[in-house]
């Protein structure tokens, strides 16, 4: 087996465990239990929005953290958390400690880009798409995986819902474990891309890349050079050279702006969706939570994979233009089934179709993006677009479920307000094609007639 695809094993075992939490798909149900002093109300509108202010707070920290600490730091510190968060569940009952563990949960989600980048700085940049199909796969796995395992033990009745959050500490635990065993990442992007110049003896690294070569320097001009020391970039100058270069770009800023909106749906909905489902009238005897999240996640993978069938940056403007506006509007009416019905049972279909919807769109999108730069800036893209989309997530959570905005909307009539923010949204993709299509003839017609 060569190098790249041990490194790329031993990660993926890593996301693996670190998503084996059976208690996640009846996290709701738990808390609103006997088990905490808790309401209905309080976790919707006092619990779940601090995970989400917290995220928000952390990723950019996070993120330059994590290029400062060269990955490894930060993924032990991510097991480590979760180990916080779950062992802290078991023994907390009151809405402060609640409240407490939401705040490490912002960091927990935050502390993913980690995960996600740790293996671009390891491997080579040819093995970036085999790589990456490897980590998200992983972490598909063990949702899969967790949430069969959820609804077996609750079908079951081998344990109450409460006890899952002992499997859920001890994966994290294990992953911890796991985590010191990661290779170390010599360099970085942007603090660490420093490399040796050896006069006369230039070595190889584990990558097999010559020594002297820095893979992240954007341009000769940019870069001091000594003929015995070390090329270096300063960290500052080279995030804001990516920057610029990547949001310059049209075609970046399109893709990056549905890539937040519609991240910012997703986490909204994925985290006040068991909410709904505890609301309904005709809640079944056996809580099917553990099975939608798996059939959502599988769903997910599958429409992911179908993803891969629109070739990166063949997708024209307003082809593009079109099929976000299909989209998104398909998820509108995925998301009000999920909350309009008063069967549960057309609940959970309405969850699982938006989640491979989802998965489908993301897919593309990440694809399209990447295609669209011209530097090696991937990870800093997709995590201030995903930044973008926490702040969208934050305005929403703020308006729709805070106190504060005192709209005073119950969970069925805030869910109905997220289906009509992708149906908008699709409405106003539409419209700007067709704006697109009306100027390309105009423009055509005008050209004509100054050639006759």
């Amino acid at each position: 087996m060569e190098s790249w695809q041990k490194i790329s094993w031993v990660l993926c075992i890593f996301g693996f465990i670190r998503e084996l939490r059976p208690s996640e798909p009846y996290h709701a149900e738990i808390l609103m239990g006997e088990w905490y002093h808790v309401t209905q109300d309080e976790v919707n509108r006092l619990v779940y929005p601090v995970g989400t202010y917290s995220y928000m707070a952390l990723l950019i920290f996070v993120f330059l953290i994590t290029d400062l600490l060269r990955y490894k730091p930060v993924i032990i510190a991510n097991a480590i958390t979760g180990i916080c968060i779950w062992g802290t569940l078991i023994w907390t009952s009151t809405l402060g400690g609640l409240q407490a563990v939401e705040v490490f949960y912002g960091f927990y989600q935050a502390a993913e880009v980690a995960y996600y980048s740790y293996i671009y700085a390891k491997v080579d940049k040819q093995y970036y798409p085999r790589v990456t199909s490897h980590t998200r796969a992983a972490m598909f796995v063990g949702k899969l995986v967790a949430g069969l395992l959820a609804q077996l033990l609750i079908g079951m009745k081998w344990m109450n819902y409460k006890q899952l959050f002992y499997i859920s500490a001890s994966s994290q635990v294990v992953a911890l474990l796991w985590a010191f065993g990661l290779p170390k990442v010599e360099k970085s992007l942007y603090f660490h891309n420093r490399t040796e110049h050896i006069e006369g003896d230039c070595k190889s690294d584990d990558r097999g890349i010559e020594k002297g070569t820095d893979l992240n320097k954007p341009d000769e001009t940019d870069t001091k050079t000594t003929n015995n020391s070390s090329e270096r970039t300063p960290a500052r100058q080279l995030l804001w050279s990516h920057f610029r270069s990547a949001y310059t770009n049209p075609l970046v800023c399109q893709w990056s702006l549905w890539y937040a909106i519609s991240l910012a749906g997703f986490l909204q909905i994925t985290t006040y969706m068991q909410v709904v489902w505890k609301s309904f009238e005709n809640e079944p005897t056996i809580v099917w939570n553990g099975a939608v999240d798996a059939a959502l996640t599988l769903l997910s993978a599958v429409f992911a994979l179908l993803a891969g069938y629109f070739h990166a940056g063949r997708l024209s403007t307003k082809t593009s233009l079109l099929s976000m506006a299909l989209l998104s509007i398909l998820e509108g009416g995925c998301v009000l089934l999920s909350s309009w019905t008063e069967n549960i049972y057309l609940s959970y279909l309405g969850y699982v179709l938006y989640g491979g919807l989802f998965g489908f769109t993301i897919t593309v999108i990440s694809s399209e993006l990447a295609s669209s730069l011209l530097e090696d800036s991937f990870a800093l893209v997709f995590g201030f677009n995903t930044f973008v989309g926490l702040i969208l997530q934050c305005i929403l959570t703020f308006a729709v479920v805070s106190e504060k905005a005192n709209l005073n909307l119950d969970v069925f009539q805030q869910f109905t307000v997220y289906g009509f923010y992708f149906i908008v949204i699709g409405v106003v993709y539409f419209l700007a094609a067709l704006v697109q299509y009306l100027w390309s003839c105009f423009s055509k017609s005008k050209t004509i007639q100054e050639e006759n």
